[in-house]
């Protein structure tokens, strides 16, 4: 057993103490194969930020729940289900059996499927922190995030180079536009956040500009008047 999976299981089991088979099962979806950044260590990762986030204004059981179920399901999407609905499907199948409360497992879905947005509203605290656990990632230092993107891309290896790279840059370019984190200790990444991903971007760019996309077809570049 990994030190992340003993973790997690020490986490999920002082969080629903009743459950540890649950918990046990649900992290071992994290151990998938195919996952090479949406594994053990991202979802160790989001627990971290929880705690550290996490402030009276927050509900702090229901989101960690949402944390260990919101990438439970990570395949190649399909038009009719996405892996935030899967998974949100699957938490109100799993933690109805364990006894939680309909509000309770309404709260967990809905906090499971915004992670496909990452955009809560402004008076949404638990949101806010389960999307700041889940984005920290994006304000870490240059070789943190190196490391993510490079675990992103072999995540995404079935699709051609040039296709993703143009995907990439379509959501980099959202996120690098606007201010990412919402928590107190969350805004403080909110610099280093848009330093990562423009840096990202006109690399993406350069790519793609080398491949003979026109600037046109790419649009605007984040921080750059080109």
């Amino acid at each position: 057993m990994s030190t992340d999976t003993e973790r997690l299981q020490q986490i999920w089991d002082a969080t629903l103490r009743d459950q540890p088979k649950l918990g046990t099962r649900v992290i071992a979806r994290y151990a998938e194969p195919h996952r090479r950044y949406h594994g053990l260590e991202h979802l160790a990762a989001v627990q971290d930020r929880i705690s550290e986030f996490a402030t009276a204004d927050h509900d702090v059981f229901l989101v960690r729940l949402a944390g260990f179920y919101h990438d439970a399901i990570y395949d190649v999407p399909t038009r009719e289900l996405t892996n935030e609905d899967a998974s949100a499907r699957l938490s109100i199948r799993e933690l109805s059996r364990a006894g939680l409360e309909q509000e309770d497992l309404n709260e967990i879905a809905r906090l499971v499927r915004l992670t496909a947005t990452h955009v809560p509203g402004s008076r949404d605290a638990n949101g806010e922190l389960l999307c700041d656990a889940d984005l920290a990632v994006l304000g870490g230092s240059p070789e943190a995030y190196a490391r993510y993107v490079a675990q992103v891309r072999e995540e995404y290896a079935h699709v051609p180079r040039l296709d993703f790279a143009r995907g990439r840059f379509q959501i980099l370019r959202e996120l690098a536009g606007r201010d990412l984190f919402n928590t107190p200790r969350g805004r403080q990444l909110n610099g280093r956040a848009r330093f990562n991903l423009v840096a990202e971007c006109r690399e993406l760019v350069a790519e793609l500009r080398a491949a003979g996309v026109s600037p046109d077809e790419l649009g605007p570049v984040p921080g750059s008047s080109a």
